[in-house]
Order: C-alpha cells, then sequence, then structure tokens
C-alpha cells in the first residue's frame, strides 16, 4: 500500500496533537511515578528481592515490541496500532491495579510494557506525518517538554498518591488520561488516502523471532552482574542462546516477503547511522539517569529531592534547545548540526571528572544543564532528519528501529557501567557496590574515603560515557552521508 498527503490540515492537529502528548505523558510518567512508590508496594505485596522487575520487565516489553509496532503501522496504519495500544496499556494499568503479588504486578507491567511499545514508536512516527519538515521541531518540541515535565512530576506526584491515598492509585490514574487520548485519536486522527494493493502479509514468524532474540538478551543484561557474576554459567549461556536466536531471526528475515526488520535499515547509511548514533545516546544516558542521583546523595549529601532537581535541570534545557535545532540545521544540515552537538556532549561529559572534591551542588547541576543543551541540539536533528529520508510506507520501521537502537543501548549502558563502577569500588575500598556503600555513607567512620570511593567510580561512569559519545560522533563522520536526501513533503 502506497499513502499520500503525509501531512494534516491545520484545523485537525490540535485534537491530534493533545491526543499524542497525552499518549506520551502516559509512557513518560510510567517510570517515574512507580519509582517512588516502590516502598508502599514491597511493603504490601512483599517480592523485594524481585521488585526491579517491575522497571526490568516493563522496558523489556517496550524494547522488543517496538520494531513490531513499526512494521504493523506502516503495514495497517498508524490509527489501529495507537488506538490497540493505548487499550493494551490501560488494560495493563488496570490489571497492575488489581495484583494480588509482586509476581502478578510483575506479570501485568510487562503488559503495560507492550502497549508502551505502541504508544512510543507511533506517537513519533505520527508527529512526523502530521507536520511538514519545516514545522517538525514544534511538535518534537512539545513532545520532549512532555517527557522534561514528567521526570520533574513523576516522583512527586507518585509519592503523593503512595503517601496519601493507595499506590495502586498510580495505575488507576492513567485510566482518565488514556480515555481522552483514545477518544481524541478515534474522532480526529485522520490517516493519508492509500491505494488498495495486494492483501498485506504478516511476518509472524519474525515478529516472534525478535521478540525472543530480544528478550533473551535483555534479560542477560538485565540480570548479569547482579543476580549472578558475568562469566557464570547462566550469564554466557544466556548470551550465547541470544546468539542463536539471532542468527535465526536474519535467516528468518531475508527469507520473509515483508520481514518485520528490513534489511534497508542497515544497509541505508543514513538510517544506520543514526540508530548507531542513538543507540550511543541510550549508552551514555546511563551516566547522568542512573549514577548521577547516587553521586548527588551519597557523595554531596543532597536528599532525595535535592538530588532529582540536579538531575531535572538536563531535562529543562534539552527541549528548549531541540526546539531551537531547526534554526541550526536549516542553514547547516542535519549532519553537521547532530556532529556539533555530540562533540559538545563528549567534552562536556570529560568535564565531569574534572569537579573538585567536594563539589558544590550548583556544579554538577550545570555540567547537566549544559548536557541537555547539547543532546537536544543532537538528538532531534538525527530523528526529524531520518523521518524525513523515508516514504509515509516506511517511516514507522525507520522510527521503530532508531528508537528500538537507543532502548538497547540503554540496557547495555546500564550493564557496562554497572560493571565499571563496582569494579573501581573494588579496586578502591576491597569490595562492595554502589547500593551498600550508600547504605554505609551514613555510619562508617571512614565516610570521606567512601564518599571519595564513589565519586571516583561515578567519574570513570562519566569517561565512559564520553566514549559512548565518541562512537556516535564516528558514525555521524564515517557512516553518515554528508547531506541527509530528503523527500518531498508529500511522503
Amino acid at each position: 500500500m502506497k499513502a499520500s498527503a503525509a501531512t494534516a490540515p491545520r484545523e485537525r492537529r490540535g485534537p491530534v496533537v493533545a491526543a499524542l502528548m497525552l499518549g506520551m505523558a502516559l509512557a513518560a510518567l510510567d517510570g517515574t511515578i512507580v519509582s517512588t512508590a516502590v516502598p508502599q508496594i514491597v511493603g504490601d505485596l512483599g517480592g523485594f528481592s524481585v521488585f526491579s522487575w517491575l522497571f526490568s520487565g516493563y522496558l523489556l516489553a517496550v524494547t522488543v515490541s517496538l520494531p513490531v509496532y513499526g512494521k504493523l503501522s506502516d503495514t495497517f496504519g498508524r490509527k489501529p496500532v495507537l488506538i490497540a495500544g493505548i487499550i493494551l496499556f490501560l488494560a495493563g494499568s488496570l490489571l497492575c491495579a488489581a495484583a494480588w503479588n509482586m509476581a502478578a504486578l510483575i506479570a501485568f507491567r510487562v503488559v503495560q510494557g507492550l502497549g508502551g511499545g505502541a504508544l512510543q514508536g507511533t506517537v513519533q512516527t505520527i508527529a512526523a506525518d502530521l507536520y511538514p519538515l519545516k514545522e517538525r521541531p514544534k511538535i518534537q518540541a512539545k513532545l520532549s517538554t512532555v517527557w522534561a515535565v514528567s521526570a520533574v512530576a513523576g516522583p512527586a506526584v507518585g509519592g503523593l498518591l503512595a503517601g496519601y491515598a493507595d499506590w495502586r492509585w498510580i495505575f488507576l490514574i492513567n485510566l482518565p488520561v488514556g480515555a481522552v487520548a483514545l477518544w481524541l485519536v478515534a474522532r480526529h486522527l485522520t490517516e493519508p488516502v492509500r491505494e488498495r494493493g495486494p492483501r498485506p502479509r504478516i511476518d509472524w514468524p519474525g515478529a516472534l523471532a525478535v521478540f525472543l532474540t530480544g528478550s533473551l538478551l535483555l534479560f542477560a543484561l538485565v540480570q548479569g552482574g547482579i543476580a549472578w557474576p558475568w562469566l557464570s554459567t547462566p550469564s554466557l549461556a544466556l548470551l550465547g542462546g541470544s546468539a542463536v536466536l539471532l542468527a535465526v531471526t536474519v535467516v528468518i528475515e531475508r527469507r520473509a516477503a515483508e520481514p518485520i526488520i528490513p534489511g534497508w535499515v542497515w544497509r541505508r547509511r543514513t538510517i544506520a547511522a543514526v540508530n548507531l548514533a542513538l543507540g550511543a545516546l541510550g549508552l551514555l544516558m546511563v551516566a547522568p539517569t542512573v549514577f548521577l542521583p547516587t553521586y548527588a546523595q551519597s557523595v554531596l549529601g543532597l536528599g532525595p529531592i535535592a538530588a532529582g532537581f540536579v538531575l531535572s535541570v538536563m531535562t529543562l534545557s534539552w527541549p528548549i534547545s531541540a526546539a531551537l535545532s531547526n534554526r541550526v540545521y536549516t542553514r547547516i544540515g542535519f549532519r553537521l548540526t547532530a556532529i556539533v552537538g555530540i562533540t559538545l556532549a563528549m567534552l562536556i561529559l570529560l568535564a565531569f571528572p574534572l569537579l573538585p572534591h567536594p563539589a558544590e551542588p550548583w556544579q554538577p547541576a550545570l555540567i547537566m544543564l549544559l548536557l541537555g543543551a547539547a543532546l537536544g541540539l543532537f538528538q532531534l536533528p538525527l530523528i526529524v532528519g531520518v523521518q524525513s529520508t523515508v516514504p509515509w510506507s516506511e517511516r514507522g520501521t525507520t522510527t521503530a528501529s532508531v528508537l528500538f537502537c537507543r532502548q538497547v543501548g540503554q540496557s547495555v549502558g546500564a550493564a557496562l557501567f554497572g560493571a565499571i563502577a563496582n569494579g573501581v569500588l573494588v579496586a578502591r575500598l576491597g569490595g562492595g557496590d554502589l547500593d551498600s556503600v550508600a547504605r554505609t555513607l551514613a555510619t562508617a567512620e571512614s565516610a570521606d574515603n567512601l564518599r571519595r570511593a564513589v565519586a571516583t567510580a561515578v567519574d570513570y561512569v562519566y569517561v565512559g560515557a564520553a566514549g559512548a559519545a565518541a562512537l556516535a560522533l564516528l558514525a555521524l563522520l564515517f557512516v553518515a552521508p554528508r547531506r541527509f536526501p530528503v523527500l518531498g513533503e508529500h511522503n
């Protein structure tokens, strides 16, 4: 099937944009709003030893479902996929609110994640469908603002609901928001007219292979170094099984008439370069999002709220920079704008280990403010640029591949940088990890020595994040074409 008239009339955009922002808010709030309610959830349901799977299970489901939803949206249209995703997410939310033990809650979080995968990928694709190239930064900036507000407001809302109502309300609150988004999409989203063609063939074996491969690999990365050592039999078996399943997936996809992950995703230099660059972005984002709060509390001695503020300033500068990036890439191009952004990000990350000990809170906050501005200049031009190089019929698959690579990069980064941080602590203290050190700081006589060890570990993580930025820079320099092959506005 082919489509035309990719952009929508101005008078019909408002309700659809509102629906997209509400849908994105559902996905963006989900992680942050749950995190502050964990003590109440564990106190009610038990299962402290496995509560981390409330987040890992959701992330796994989102990641492995992205390519499938991308292909389905190109085959059947965005609207049915988005509607199905919202319904699945709301069903998962309702089930989570009714969970009777931790195992049930984790299983229902996976259901939520399967809906969240449709929300994340399809919302980004529809945003590109609605606006012509010159106006796409507007909608992308709005979506970035949703993520920024969610990062700041999510923990506060979750804490209020868990403390003054009941933790189950953090899932029930999704229902009215999702219902409004669902109504707006059903009533106001009109898809481009598509020419009739042969009945589409769905590559269900490929979808299952992609799902199983991604699930096993992410499970290995999430559990490795935590549930068992990296070089233990379980880790090696899971990673070996992932490699075997990957080979099987490649064979299936090569033989499929309409593969879930088409070969052109990697054969086209522009898409391959953006996939690699945003995979590296996911890798480097682990440093600020995972390790900075530990640094702020354990080294600087800040409380949870103040530590969250140090991180949240990045989410304030990111959407502003993204909104202004079109003034740069319309003059120097997508590739060069992204190169400037990631080069600045690399230098800013390298500045973190130069902070004095002990640092003043404003110093890491300033670094995060600058990092957000640099990454806004890096990410948005790549997403807008790569979406503009493909026709409507390939935009869902392209967008999903980019988001998939970023999510996988984040999972790899959590495993890699966790191993680096723990290795530094072992070398400096003769044992321990970030969690045990954080618990010990308040009572240990050698508190300053422990703080210095944590600071050194986080410094190494930031150097590693700068290395990830360098990988993104290399992908843009040597893989991406000098100019993105942008198509006409009606593709």
